[in-house]
């Protein structure tokens, strides 16, 4: 542990506040600094441990020994009783972390506790409030500034003799929360680094950018080629972003530019969130970098661009990004789309199929020839899907070959081919070049087009099984759309295996998720209309918990419907083929609805009513 700074007195037992005397201020809300008048003292770990005993947390004995076993490897005496690694003596009997023995901790002493979360610190503006070298001399984070007051957190609540100092220099009332001291070390350098990069960056820049304002000067900037992509501080900021984005379980980074500044936002579970606002320099700068990495033409900002870059992830796994660019009225826009190897290992159970899914699935991509279908709109997990089932098929015994735009993910195990446009390779083209190849299965990275379409079906009656995507709203609908782009009813009634539709779905976090009552029965009869599934008798509500970021959802899960094609059905696959008809037959033929797989889902307390309403809505 650190030894007490000059003029700080250690805190006798007495003088830290009894357990239950009232309830603690609401989580972050600060509490001012002038209020608290009473002499520094820092956390002493012998209270601590009193206090865990008199609480019902740990017994006596195992408290004894800590406080006998003293050692300076930690700085903090909660980093001490959080390495013993002790589950809590309540029931549930929970892990005591170092966050939640902080949390316990601010509770009993009645302050403030913070979790320090990244997505919802304006990094700029609060690193503005103090220098890194004050904030490092005081161990103290800023958190949290507006007009009049800034919120800084520490991990030694009663050591507040700087407050006054700090108040007079910035002019600002300082309030103060409690903080994870692992963050605090951790985020100092983070926070300060970044910031320091990012002003570094703009300063390098100037005199050779002026702002972009609209497409034409964002043009003329491109060929004049002002920016330095590998400047040491761009490629820290770049690097950040990427660790950041990995460690936020982001499946997207988007970089956008904006009238005078530049937004970068993550998707993680489906859902946007604004990271950090970039001067419009810097993010030119860090486009640059990317598109440099993704060897990408940098100087040509007029036309969308598509490239690929590979990197480590904090843990040192192997992770591929997608880069696609688009030029907007304020420049280039960047969306980089992150694959982890693991995509591509997951089970079927972990996609979310019930075992009849897995069984009716299975049952189609083990046929040797013809087409299955996979449909949904972007994002609804049709690339998982097909990857994860091709890796199940691609056996050393078996040629699987791809045509994708883009190659969504590079595997060793398959012959990828990309379609190129401008040289006349086209999915039509690709699956031709594919059939003189000699393979067992084909996978089309979708079906667009007439020319497209004809050739899957060739591919089909030539003794091949074919994969492809679709964009339709469900199963039924992908046969009359098939139909619309010229296939003849004949052929596709002959080649036609299966179609799947899916959507995504955030699942509930499994820490902090609580029981519910379930849905009303007009609700319940609607999700599960035409099938008459049971209601039951208790469902799962979200929380919010440190693990699932506050939202209360942790991952997603996919909703299938999957139609086979039965004898039935095919006698109905016509010129004038009628998507209810189809659609009631298939519910016949077994079909499960995507409402009646949500509700499934929303029974086994995986996801809630409104999670499946916002993807599949009621017909």
């Amino acid at each position: 542990m650190s030894t007490p700074a000059p003029g700080v007195k250690p805190s006798p037992i007495e003088a830290v506040p009894a357990a239950g005397d009232a309830s603690p201020p609401p989580v972050g809300a600060g509490v001012p600094a002038r209020k608290h008048k009473q002499p520094d003292r820092r956390l002493r770990l012998d209270d601590i441990l009193k206090l865990m005993v008199a609480d019902g947390l740990v017994g006596t004995a195992e408290a004894d020994n800590v406080a006998r076993s003293r050692t300076k490897q930690y700085e903090h005496p909660l980093e001490l009783i959080a390495a013993q690694q002790w589950k809590s003596a309540k029931p549930p009997h929970k892990l005591l972390t170092l966050e939640s023995l902080v949390e316990w901790l601010a509770g009993k002493l009645k302050v403030p506790y913070l979790h320090v979360d990244p997505l919802k610190i304006d990094l700029g503006a609060v690193t503005a409030t103090m220098s890194n070298a004050y904030a490092e001399r005081f161990r103290i984070l800023p958190v949290a500034v507006d007009r009049l007051t800034v919120t800084v957190a520490t991990s030694e609540p009663f050591v507040r003799a700087w407050a006054d100092e700090l108040e007079g220099m910035i002019k600002l009332e300082v309030k103060f929360v409690f903080v994870n001291p692992a963050d605090i070390r951790r985020y100092l350098g983070e926070f300060y680094n970044l910031a320091r990069s990012m002003k570094r960056a703009q300063e390098t820049s100037k005199g050779n950018l002026s702002l972009a304002r609209n497409f034409e000067q964002l043009v003329e900037l491109g060929k004049h080629g002002h920016l330095d992509a590998n400047d040491q501080h761009v490629v820290h900021i770049v690097d950040w972003l990427w660790q950041y984005a990995f460690e936020q379980r982001a499946s997207d980074i988007h970089i956008e530019p904006r009238r005078d500044v530049g937004i970068v936002r993550f998707r993680i579970d489906g859902v946007l969130h604004q990271v950090y606002a970039i001067p419009q320099p810097v993010l030119i700068a860090m486009t640059s970098r990317i598109k440099l990495l993704a060897r990408m033409e940098i100087v040509e900002k007029r036309r969308p661009q598509d490239g690929r870059i590979k990197t480590l992830s904090p843990e040192g796994e192997e992770v591929e990004l997608r880069i696609s660019t688009m030029p907007t009225a304020f420049g280039e826009k960047l969306v980089m789309r992150i694959f982890t190897p693991e995509v591509l290992v997951r089970d079927y159970a972990d996609l979310g199929f019930t075992p009849d899914d897995s069984e009716r699935w299975g049952r189609m991509i083990k046929e040797p020839n013809g087409i299955i279908l996979v449909t949904g709109p972007t994002g609804s997990g049709k690339t998982t899907t097909l990857y994860s089932s091709m890796k199940t098929l691609a056996t050393p015994e078996v040629n699987v070959c791809t045509v994708e735009d883009p190659i969504e993910m590079i595997e060793p195990l398959f012959n990828q081919m990309q379609v190129q446009p401008v040289i006349g390779v086209n999915f039509a083209s690709g699956v031709r070049t594919l059939m003189r190849q000699d393979p067992d299965i084909i996978m089309v990275g979708e079906i667009r087009d007439h020319d497209t379409a004809e050739m899957t079906v060739q591919a089909a009656l030539t003794g091949h099984l074919v994969l492809s995507t679709l964009h339709t709203n469900d199963a039924p609908t992908a046969v009359t759309r098939l139909l619309d782009l010229g296939v003849p009813p004949y052929l596709l009634s002959s080649t036609l295996l299966g179609v799947m539709a899916q959507r995504l779905v955030r699942t509930l976090c499994p820490h902090c998720k609580k029981p519910a009552d379930p849905p009303d029965d007009d609700t319940w009869r609607a999700i599960t209309s035409p099938w008459r599934a049971d209601k039951p008798e208790q469902t799962m509500a979200p929380v919010g918990c440190l693990e699932c970021r506050m939202t209360g959802y942790y991952g997603r899960i996919g909703l299938y419907e999957i139609m086979l094609m039965t004898p039935a059905l095919r006698r109905l696959v016509t010129r004038d083929a009628d998507d209810r008809a189809l659609r009631e037959q298939a519910y016949k033929d077994g079909m499960k609805p995507l409402r009646v797989s949500g509700a499934m889902k929303i029974a086994a307390g995986l996801t809630t009513a409104d999670e499946v309403l916002k993807v599949a809505p009621l017909a």
